[in-house]
């Protein structure tokens, strides 16, 4: 039923890809020859085709990312400006675009779906410069090829840096970090090992007493990668051309063309509103750490400072220590339990199979709805050397129904970075860490239990980048519900469930700082929006980043700070112009989530309207429709204001 994923052939996928190009080419050609093209006989083989060219690039795409090596970047290097240059074409072909137009005028018998697959092609095939000279479509096509190009150097410069630091340091030099992270860290010297790596920076941040290593690791972190400042300058100034020649004022604009937001004003006013709600209550909190650290006799606090007086407040006002926790989310319990808290509360029932997988902790799913086996879920969940940091869902294959009626079945990888297991313990999670997975999951989920029948708008294909967060954020929401976490929060040890006051504590102290939590994220959106309405040098981005950062930011870091040189996320990821989407989509999770918790979480009533309204349309209509089919009005502000308990 569904195909095993192999990953020691990383040559003969790159010969597949280029094969199935050069195949899709011929194959699209003779479907142009038909006479009288329909929805049937022209688009669905042509989402076929293109979907399979999608699933084999993904599958090195994914390789790249977890178990990124010499090879794996060469080839994955190789193939990306040929692919740049395929869908460049494919986009600009005027033949394509004239039966699409004819398909829309003329077929009656398409559906909504169907409907939806035609307005957003056509509108893609705008964007791709249909209508343009030649000479603009070469020069777009150019400018496409040197931008993938870009952002992958981008990411990889920032990799490369994150793996060049370590610092091997001394029983004096861990006072303070956990028992758990010190098992991570010990090498077999004797030493403790501390990198970029984020759980391992987070660590150290958090909980690292040495004031000097602090700092040591705080100024790697926040310079690494120096070369990309000039990258960024060849970046947005490609991306100011490209939306010129499309037509659009800005990238800005270019961007939104795509997602539920409308114009690059209507984000910034959506921006500055919450910023306006957010800023005296994050500058309360700021004044409340810095009291408090000089209490304890630290005179200024410095950016290196915050994460480490933050955790000790935390702890002295809650008596909330992140470590305590971890005992209690030991890696495998919390994925059982998850599964059981996802089958109460949306009726998906996860059963284990064995298959062919890259690393052998990766582990594998089958998703059973009322019966019926629907997807399949692959989760890559520890930290390795030779996978990129953080955490991500790539989705493999949408659910879609080809033109003989065959259906395919959708599968999905999730990846994060949780803290390996070791002989004498097993991986312990922080809360944190869970919000991850609930929140991965949501966007698996989104995928994964599609029933659209048309490739381009299944699951999370063509659903607006700006509402793409709403179900992971959705789900994240509940880890902090004390019926959840019931269901997995147990002692590795003792089996003994987490303590009623241990719950309280960590739902009161989830919203503990939460307003600089928001001010930061709306800093780095508002900055992205800015720097992607013109075409600024480099001296220039560092302006407007502190232009947004005297308006809304309540910590101001060092001149020396070059966060947006690993800004992946818009440099290198699918986020540009586009980094408010979180806020954005935060909004519509919010309310989606408090109308369960109204409903005393369990309802699966409720949970059925939501999976049919939301989860099983995935892109085949407008994200703020759907979420209107579901809620029944449009979403509220105070909603959102609420989850980050900030008075509204």
């Amino acid at each position: 039923m569904f195909p095993e994923f192999h990953s020691n052939n990383l040559l003969e996928k790159e010969s597949t890809i280029l094969k199935k190009m050069e195949s899709n080419k011929e194959f699209i050609q003779s479907l142009l020859k038909q006479p009288n093209g329909s929805f049937q006989t022209f688009l669905k083989p042509y989402q076929r085709v293109q979907t399979e060219l999608g699933d084999l690039v993904t599958e090195i795409s994914h390789l790249n990312s977890v178990k990124n090596s010499e090879e794996s970047q060469t080839i994955y290097s190789r193939l990306l400006p040929k692919l740049s240059e395929y869908y460049t074409d494919l986009g600009q072909n005027e033949e394509i675009f004239s039966a699409l137009l004819h398909i829309q005028s003329t077929d009656k018998t398409v559906n909504s779906e169907q409907i939806k697959v035609l307005e957003n092609e056509i509108r893609d095939f705008r964007l791709s410069g249909v209508g343009l000279d030649s000479n603009t479509k070469e020069e777009l096509k150019n400018i496409r090829i040197k931008l993938s190009d870009l952002t992958n150097q981008f990411s990889q410069n920032v990799l490369n840096a994150t793996n060049a630091f370590a610092l091997y340091l001394n029983e004096e030099d861990v006072k303070g970090i956990p028992e758990s992270d010190k098992i991570s860290a010990k090498q077999p010297d004797g030493t403790y090992k501390f990198t970029l790596h984020f759980p391992s920076y987070i660590a150290y941040m958090t909980y690292g007493e040495n004031r000097k290593i602090r700092k040591e690791m705080y100024d790697a972190y926040c310079t690494r990668a120096p070369e990309n400042g000039k990258l960024i300058e060849e970046i947005l100034s490609l991306r100011d051309k490209e939306a010129k020649l499309l037509g659009f004022e800005t990238y800005a604009h270019l961007s939104l063309a795509t997602k539920v937001a409308n114009e690059p004003e209507e984000v910034i006013q959506f921006l500055d509103h919450l910023a306006k709600k957010a800023k005296p209550i994050a500058q309360k909190e700021y004044k409340e750490i810095q009291s408090f650290a000089k209490k304890l006799g630290q005179g200024e606090i410095e950016p290196w400072d915050l994460t480490f007086y933050s955790e000790k407040l935390k702890k002295e006002s809650f008596s909330y220590d992140e470590e305590i926790y971890r005992p209690y989310l030991e890696k495998e319990t919390v994925l059982q339990g998850t599964f059981q808290f996802l089958e109460n509360l949306l009726g998906v029932h996860f059963k284990q199979v064995q298959t062919n997988v890259w690393e052998p902790s990766v582990l594998c799913y089958d998703l059973v709805v009322e019966g019926e086996t629907r997807s399949r879920l692959y989760l890559d969940l520890e930290v390795r050397s030779d996978k990129k940091g953080g955490a991500w869902m790539h989705n493999w294959k949408p659910h879609f129904q080809d033109e003989t009626g065959k259906t395919e079945l959708p599968i999905a990888f999730v990846v994060a970075s949780f803290p390996k297991a070791t002989e004498s313990q097993p991986s312990l999670l922080r809360p944190s860490d869970v919000v991850t997975l609930f929140h991965e999951l949501g966007h698996a989920l989104h995928h994964l239990l599609s029933k659209v029948k048309e490739a381009f708008v299944s699951g999370v294909n063509g659903v607006e980048w700006d509402a793409v967060e709403f179900p992971s954020q959705f789900l994240e929401n509940f880890v902090y519900e004390p019926k959840v976490l019931q269901l997995f929060a147990k002692h590795y040890q003792t089996k003994e469930p987490i303590p009623n006051a241990y719950i309280d504590t960590m739902v009161k102290a989830k919203n503990f700082m939460s307003a600089m939590g928001v001010v930061r994220q709306l800093e780095f959106a508002k900055f992205d929006m800015l720097v992607h309405k013109e075409s600024p040098n480099e001296i220039r981005v560092q302006d407007i980043l502190n232009q947004v950062r005297e308006e809304i930011a309540v910590v101001v870091p060092p001149t020396y700070n070059k966060f947006q040189n690993s800004f992946t996320h818009i440099f290198a990821g699918g986020y540009a112009a586009g980094y408010y989407s979180y806020k954005w989509a935060e909004l519509l999770s919010a309310n989606a989530f408090y109308s369960f918790v109204d409903k005393g979480v369990f309802d699966l009533e409720h949970a059925a309207h939501f999976r049919k309204t939301v989860l099983e349309k995935g892109g085949s209509a407008n994200a703020m429709n759907l979420f209107r089919d579901f809620y029944g009005k449009d979403p509220d502000i105070d909603a959102l204001l609420r989850l980050n308990g900030i008075a509204a």
